[in-house]
């Protein structure tokens, strides 16, 4: 197996590139919408029950699925329970050439892939077209690492005795994916938990069915078995199922703090019969901050902030939403900024001119709004673009300043296109800032002193800072991804001890001094 290498994004700047996308929408567009059923084991159910929607054309139905039900979920884990022994017993080795085949077939798929991303979530074509690449990343990288975990670590032997430490799977895995990435996300969970060797139920965001359904087929026809990797498309009541069912071992989660800790509480609940206290591995968004001194390049730093703020219309779970700027460099900062802001435009997810598309659904538009309105009565509103398409969840990108420090606007996970930017009077003042956060998923530094790159580095909880760049666009292998305190419970995605929290360690220890040899 070749070592592992992120796969390459296109180059928008070309043409061809840019026509090549153009041209996979043309092919996908007669196409919806896109039938996705429940799938449980070798059973192919419904393929009605909701739709997933076009976010800047509402009326543009991408996608219909079937809506599963807790027994559909009860079903699900019972096919997953039967395939995991066999799944289990092929060997990492074989498991992997499984995770490299479904990779072979989303890189044949890609620009269809992304296209579907552009329709369904409203992905920018440069951000959709990432997002199928990280996803062919994590299977190609998580497929090495089971293969590497096999081997298991070497341990301290002495005369006399044998030690030895393997990882086992640990059982079923309930996957709770969530829509802002549609492939990379359901790709990197589920892909880790099957490299490990356990099986898998894939329950997607009922925004982006039709891409959870992408991973799963090939999955599937690279060699998964239907039981090792069933697809629950549905609602929150689904997810709930799988988390109680005393028959699932791990659940992988990424999605909002408060369905975060929920999942926390209720996995802790161990009935009477359930023989293991389950993992919980999970994601869950942040209040991610700048930090830009006074002896910053502001050439550098206001395209960096930009993008990480606005690009995706501020949907990434490791955005940019607050600015902690030195007094000495704020003002310049803030017209800069502002500046920046005014031009953005505004569009289609499908134009490859736009710089922020619609947010994904009428509820987020509606937060967004409520929270720029909140913003211009705690503060002031510095910049904020008023030409946005009336049709789709389009929000205006707003800049503010001037908030209270109890502001919600500086305290909640906006997930939308709404920027604050906060004076200080010194570093050590906006890592104080940092640290009264109970969220800590990414950071950003824009300075020139490496005593304050040091600092910041010493003092900073987020997990991961970026240092005079922009705070998005983590690579596998390159940026293992993960927050703490309540940004997250778990070992970083794309990392190399990502995998040891699907399995279980295990130590046998040989007395070797026989005494004589047994009689056959």
């Amino acid at each position: 197996m070749r070592p592992f290498a992120n796969e390459p994004t296109l180059e928008l700047r070309r043409a061809a590139a840019r026509e090549s996308l153009v041209a996979a929408m043309r092919d996908l567009d007669p196409q919806l919408p896109l039938a996705v059923p429940i799938l449980v084991g070798r059973d192919r159910g419904a393929h009605e029950g909701f739709e997933s929607t076009d976010p800047g054309e509402p009326d543009r139905v991408v996608a219909t699925a079937g809506r599963a039900t807790e027994a559909d979920a009860a079903a699900a884990v019972e096919a997953a329970a039967a395939a995991f022994p066999a799944w289990r017993d092929i060997g990492a080795r074989a498991r992997a050439d499984v995770l490299v085949g479904a990779a072979e077939i989303l890189r044949s798929r890609r620009l269809e892939l992304a296209a579907l991303q552009v329709r369904e979530c409203a992905k920018p074509w440069g951000e959709a077209d990432g997002d199928v690449c990280e996803a062919i990343d994590f299977l190609e990288y998580y497929a090495r690492e089971a293969v590497r975990l096999e081997h298991g670590p070497d341990l301290l032997q002495v005369p006399g005795e044998r030690n030895s430490m393997r990882y086992e799977p640990r059982g079923v895995c309930a996957v709770i994916a969530p829509w802002n990435f549609p492939l990379a996300i359901p790709t990197g969970m589920t892909s880790a938990a099957l490299a490990a060797g356990n099986s898998v139920v894939l329950k997607p965001a009922e925004q982006s069915p039709a891409s959870a359904l992408a991973l799963v087929d090939a999955l599937r026809d690279a060699g998964a078995p239907p039981g090792a990797i069933s697809l629950l498309p549905g609602f929150g009541e689904v997810g709930a199922a799988l988390v109680r069912d005393p028959r699932v071992h791990v659940i992988a989660f990424t999605g909002s703090s408060a369905v975060g800790l929920e999942i926390v509480r209720s996995s802790a609940d161990t009935p009477e019969g359930q023989g293991h206290v389950k993992r919980v591995v999970a994601e869950m968004g942040g209040k991610n901050a700048v930090i830009v001194d006074s002896d910053a390049d502001l050439d550098d730093a206001v395209p960096a902030i930009i993008r990480s703020a606005f690009v995706y219309a501020g949907q990434k779970c490791s955005a940019a939403s607050r600015v902690l700027a030195h007094e000495g460099v704020a003002d310049a900062l803030l017209e800069r900024l502002s500046g920046a802001v005014n031009v953005l435009i505004v569009g289609q997810a499908d134009d490859f001119a736009i710089d922020v598309p619609p947010v994904i659904e009428r509820d987020a538009q509606e937060r967004v709004r409520r929270y720029a309105e909140l913003a211009a009565s705690d503060g002031r509103v510095v910049a904020q673009q008023p030409d946005i398409p009336a049709n789709g969840w389009f929000c205006a990108p707003t800049l503010v300043t001037d908030l209270p420090p109890d502001s919600a606007v500086l305290r909640d996970e906006i997930f939308g296109p709404v920027l604050a930017v906060e004076r200080v009077r010194s570093i050590a003042e906006a890592c104080d800032a940092l640290e009264r956060s109970p969220f800590a998923l990414t950071g950003g530094l824009f300075s020139r002193n490496p005593d304050t790159v040091a600092e910041v580095t010493r003092r900073t909880p987020v997990g991961n800072l970026y240092v005079n760049r922009h705070i998005t666009g983590a690579m596998v292998g390159r940026q293992p991804f993960g927050g703490n305190r309540r940004s997250g419970i778990g070992s970083k995605a794309g990392g190399p001890d990502y995998l040891l929290q699907f399995v279980e360690p295990r130590v046998v220890t040989e007395n070797t001094m026989r005494h004589g040899l047994v009689v056959e």
